[in-house]
């Protein structure tokens, strides 16, 4: 597992953090590593279920959408 160093990080904000820590009884560490994979850790699924809902969209002639680009 890696190792990340933050550096330059406002006082505001780690307090910020540190509160919303210490509301759900966990570590900043926790805290950052939760925040961290709520923001990255999902795109992949999230991206992967658009794909596949865009699948089932009907597809417009190139026709279509040149009238649509003209309204």
């Amino acid at each position: 597992m890696a190792t990340i160093t933050i550096r330059n990080i406002s006082d505001e904000l780690v307090d910020r953090i540190k509160r919303l820590a210490e509301q759900k009884g966990i570590s900043m560490q926790h805290e950052v590593r939760d925040l961290l994979q709520k923001r990255y850790g999902q795109r992949d699924e999230v991206l992967a279920r658009i794909r596949e809902r865009a699948k089932a969209l009907p597809m417009e002639s190139q026709s279509q959408v040149q009238i649509w680009l003209q309204l």
